[in-house]
């Protein structure tokens, strides 16, 4: 099964490590890859556009099927492989509906992440406005906080109750990424609780990102949320 994937992928890039976790919880190992540099704008290369014409990274392929979203890419597996690997979706209607609000609601705390990295990393000095680095920190430190308070109201230690699930999948990438920019974990404990239990998951750990394996911290640009 896994030798019809295909997944074109960049190292430090949350969304494609999501996809990489599902499979890894799906025990579909043996998949063929393909690392691409950010850096080195490969992920406008032809070969990924044939894929994927956004030229963004992941694209997956499985068969003749593609699938661009790393949300629909790990929708798609749990629900083609269901009996297979680990149970990502539960049973519960009300871990079911968590699971999906706290999914989508990833969304929100990755968009806000990226836009205060893209802030402080790609716009010069000389360009940035100082109410426009308030406004956009404020608005990432809400989000956490908001996030925390989720932990604290959750019993089971997971986004979506007692068992690991999708929301976990696809927002655990988000959360460890703002942790390795600085963020403080005795400011967040409940966050950083998960984010330290987490790391030692299987599939977690055999989808790693190499580059952050030869560079374990990045830069400490959150250190002050």
């Amino acid at each position: 099964m896994a030798k019809d994937m295909t997944l074109l992928w960049g190292s430090g890039s949350p969304p494609c490590w999501r996809v990489m976790i599902a499979l890894e919880e799906k025990n579909l190992q043996g998949y063929n890859h393909k690392m691409f540099s950010f850096k080195k704008m490969e992920h406008k290369s032809e070969e990924v556009m044939k894929m994927n014409p956004r030229g963004q990274l992941p694209a997956f392929k499985h068969g003749d099927k593609v699938l661009n979203e790393s949300y629909a890419a790990c929708l798609y597996l749990e629900n083609q492989f269901k009996s297979q690997g680990n149970k990502l979706i539960p049973d519960c209607p009300a871990e079911l509906a968590m699971m999906y609000q706290r999914m989508l609601e990833g969304l929100t705390l990755h968009q806000k992440m990226i836009d205060d990295i893209t802030y402080n990393w790609k716009v010069p000095e000389g360009e940035k406005h100082d109410s426009a680095v308030k406004r956009i920190r404020e608005s990432l430190t809400a989000e956490i906080k908001l996030w925390e308070g989720y932990l604290q109201k959750t019993s089971g230690g997971f986004l979506a109750g007692k068992t690991f699930s999708l929301a976990d999948v696809c927002v655990y990438p988000t959360i460890f990424t703002i942790f390795r920019c600085g963020l403080c974990e005795e400011r967040y404990p409940k966050l950083a609780a998960y984010y330290n239990r987490l790391k030692d998951r299987p599939s977690i750990k055999a989808s790693w990102p190499p580059t952050w394996l030869e560079n374990p911290r990045g830069e400490d640009i959150m250190k002050d949320i």
